[in-house]
């Protein structure tokens, strides 16, 4: 199939959008900039009205539609964000639109659509994935006749995705050595390297992943779309088990370099994000300056621009968000202790095995007066990541029972 997008396609796009949608900032990171020895700058899509670059397809798309596919109504599927841009689209242009969502998708950007699209706008729920959503958004729209708004896979929504990449290069005054890409089911990717091709060529653009749900990735290595049989849905945003055909076309047309990041690291990146820099970020908005020191390291001068999608954030989510951080830094881990049900075997264990920066989150712990020993469950978080080993060693020594609970057990991902 050939690229279905080109860089007069996203030219046109741009001009349709001047002055609905924003010319969002474009910052430099200090924080990443003093870190690598690079010029690295975000891309602030969080601060478009629906908060997401997602606007500027949908609006694309449905600006440009007949009166009579006006008057039929419009539908999509989305995890969230698409559904925003398309709920605002809606109610600047007039027209009916259904909104289809996996009953995954936080509340706070349920609510964004509703409060948004206002009666524009129905919402629904179904399913626990984004296929599943955009199954019944496919069946919708072949029995009533609405037009399928794709979150990623139309050319109109691509080359409306795409326009953020020629605005980062007016932005800049000339383009980016290293463009990072968040990547769902890679409209924006296929419409920024579409631009690229003829505008700027040398720049290395990279499609960042989440691990759990890498389906471009595996695109690429299959030599077209495939299912993905299991994803992680933690990063909502970009958590499609399979790209779309005509953005794997793209992709394969003007070359796509994918790296994937570990959920657990956009963890920690969302939270350097809030404390460091002041920015909200969803996980998918950080998951491209995530992939900084982890799947790329900018060589020193470079410029590095890394799109921050979107900042559709859930504040209930920051606990889970803080737990995977801990994890996947090597500071969180687990335990059941079968402590000996004798007096100062607490004490004993506080002394003898915890570090003295080490310290214990988590302890859930049932007496069974019938029993000698009790196990207990321990979460401890250690004040030093290298310190791991060292722990293990004084548990040993102590002669308490301990067993460690891997991270990929299923009592693990209970807690976590």
């Amino acid at each position: 199939m050939p690229a279905p997008v080109t860089a007069a396609d996203i030219d046109a796009a741009a001009d349709r959008l001047t002055g609905l949608v924003a010319r969002t900032p474009l910052e430099p990171s200090r924080r990443l900039s003093d870190r690598f020895g690079a010029r690295v700058l975000l891309k602030r899509e969080d601060l478009q009205p629906v908060r997401s670059y997602k606007l500027r397809g949908a609006y694309n798309l449905i600006s440009q539609l007949s009166e009579a596919e006006r008057e039929a109504g419009v539908v999509c599927a989305s995890a969230g964000n698409h559904g925003q841009g398309v709920a605002y689209a809606c109610a600047a242009l007039g027209i009916r639109g259904r909104i289809i969502v996996p009953t995954t998708t936080p509340r706070q950007k349920r609510d964004r659509m509703i409060a948004l699209g206002g009666e524009s706008i129905e919402l629904v729920m179904t399913g626990n994935t984004y296929d599943e959503a955009s199954a019944q958004a496919t069946r919708y729209a072949v029995e009533t006749g609405a037009t399928l708004v794709p979150a990623f896979d139309d050319p109109r929504t691509m080359a409306g995705q795409g326009t953020v990449l020629p605005e980062i290069v007016d932005q800049l005054g000339a383009p980016p050595d290293v463009l990072l890409v968040p990547v769902g089911g890679g409209g924006m990717v296929a419409g920024c390297l579409a631009w690229a091709a003829e505008h700027c060529p040398d720049t290395r653009i990279v499609a960042v992943e989440p691990e759990g749900a890498a389906c471009l990735g595996a695109a690429i290595a299959a030599g077209g779309p495939v299912t993905l049989e299991h994803i992680d849905t933690f990063v909502d945003g970009a958590a499609v088990r399979r790209a779309g055909e005509r953005t794997y076309a793209a992709a394969a047309a003007y070359g796509v370099e994918t790296v994937t990041v570990p959920e657990g690291r956009i963890c920690s990146e969302m939270l350097d994000l809030y404390q460091t820099d002041g920015i909200i970020a969803e996980p998918a908005g950080a998951m491209a300056s995530a992939a900084l020191g982890h799947a790329l390291t900018p060589e020193s001068g470079q410029t590095v621009v890394a799109i921050l999608s979107g900042g559709n954030n859930d504040v209930s989510r920051y606990a889970e968000i803080v737990e995977r951080s801990l994890v996947y830094q090597g500071r969180k881990h687990y335990f059941l202790v079968n402590f000996p049900q004798e007096p100062g075997a607490l004490r004993r264990f506080l002394d003898e095995v915890l570090g003295p920066d080490d310290d214990i989150t988590l302890f859930e712990y049932i007496k069974r007066s019938n029993r000698e020993t009790g196990p207990a469950l321990v979460g401890i978080e250690l004040g030093d990541p290298g310190e791991l080993a060292a722990l293990r060693n004084r548990m040993e020594a102590s002669g308490i029972e301990v067993e460690e609970i891997d991270a990929s057990s299923p009592f693990y991902r209970f807690m976590v």
